[in-house]
C-alpha cells in the first residue's frame, strides 16, 4: 500500500488514522500542494513548499514544521515508496477539535496536522503531442483563489462539467473575463505574445506558470499578464494550459470550436521543449 507522512513520521498507510473532527475533513480548513516527481527526483519542491507556507499564512495557520523538515521527509518518502514518475500530495489542516466554526482557542491542545502521500503518475505524452479539448464555464469560486486551500468543490463541479462533455479541462471566466482552468492556469497566444490573467486574488499563481514566465523572459518570448475575454479565447492563434501534472498542455478545441488549425501551435511547442529542458536541468533526469 506504500508509506505516508503523518506529522514528522513516515508510517505504513494501514497504521494511519485521521480524527473525524479534523477541521480539514469538516471545514476544508487547510492548504495543500502537489509536487511532480521525474525519475525519482522532485521538481520545484522549494517553490511548492514556499507556496504551502504562504497559503497557510494567509489563513492564519501555523504549520508547526519547518520547510527543511517537510522537504527532508518528502524526499525520503519518495525514495521509500520507490516513485519513478509520479507526484506527492501534501496538506496541512488546522487539526482536530470539537466542531465549531471559529478557530480552536490558543490554549487548546489542537495542533496542525501535516500529511503526505505519493502516486505513480506517468507523463501525459500523447496528450502533450496531440492537444486536448476544453469547455468554458462561469467561475463561481470565492475571491481568494490565490490561496491553495482544500475548498475545491467549485473546481470539482467545473472539472466534472468538462468530463461530462468529453473534455480535458474547464476554462473559467468571471463575467466574460477568463481567469484560469479548474485545475490549471490558462493562456492564449496572439501575434507571438503569451497572454494570461494577472497573478492576483482571482487565480492561483501556479508553480508551472512561474517557471513558464521565467522561460519566456530568458528566451525573448513576450509574457503579458493582463485580462482577456472569451472572444479573445475564440480568436486566439494558440491556447494552452499549465499545471504540475499537465505541464504545458495544448488546447486544440474550445466549446467544440477548433483553435486556429486544430494543432498545437509553434509557441506552445517551443515552450514544451523549453520546459522539458528545465526539468532535465533541475532534476538531472532525461525525460
Amino acid at each position: 500500500m506504500g508509506k505516508i507522512i503523518l506529522g514528522d513520521q513516515i508510517l505504513e498507510r494501514s497504521d494511519v488514522n485521521i480524527d473525524l473532527e479534523d477541521r480539514g475533513y469538516q471545514f476544508g480548513d487547510g492548504v495543500y500542494e502537489v509536487i511532480r516527481v521525474y525519475g525519482g527526483e522532485l521538481f520545484t519542491i522549494k517553490e511548492h513548499i514556499e507556496r504551502l507556507f504562504q497559503s497557510a499564512k494567509k489563513i492564519k495557520l501555523d504549520v508547526s514544521m519547518s520547510s527543511e523538515q517537510i522537504r527532508g521527509l518528502t524526499e525520503e518518502l519518495v525514495k521509500e515508496n520507490g516513485v519513478d514518475f509520479g507526484s506527492v500530495y501534501m496538506q496541512v489542516t488546522r487539526g482536530a477539535a470539537p466542531r465549531a466554526h471559529m478557530f480552536p482557542k490558543p490554549e487548546s491542545s489542537t495542533k496542525a496536522v501535516f500529511t503526505a502521500y505519493t502516486n505513480e503518475v506517468p507523463r501525459p505524452a500523447s496528450l502533450l503531442e496531440k492537444g486536448v479539448e476544453a469547455i468554458t464555464t462561469e467561475d463561481i469560486r470565492w475571491l481568494r483563489c490565490d490561496i491553495k486551500s482544500l475548498n475545491l468543490l467549485p473546481n470539482v463541479l467545473a472539472k466534472q462539467e468538462a468530463a461530462d462533455s468529453d473534455c480535458f479541462e474547464a476554462i473559467l471566466h468571471r463575467n466574460g473575463i477568463v481567469t484560469e482552468g479548474s485545475s490549471s492556469n490558462a493562456y492564449i497566444v496572439k501575434n507571438g505574445e503569451v497572454i494570461t490573467h494577472p497573478a492576483n486574488n482571482l487565480i492561483l499563481n501556479g508553480i508551472t506558470r512561474q517557471v513558464l514566465a521565467e522561460l519566456c523572459k530568458e528566451n525573448g518570448i513576450p509574457f503579458i499578464e493582463k485580462e482577456f475575454e472569451l472572444i479573445d479565447l475564440q480568436n486566439a492563434d494558440e491556447v494552452f494550459i499549465t499545471s504540475t501534472v499537465s505541464e504545458v498542455m495544448p488546447v486544440i478545441k474550445v466549446n467544440g470550436e477548433t483553435v486556429a488549425n486544430g494543432k498545437p501551435g509553434n509557441i506552445t511547442c517551443k515552450l514544451q521543449g523549453l520546459f522539458e529542458a528545465r526539468i532535465n536541468q533541475d532534476t538531472k533526469v532525461e525525460i
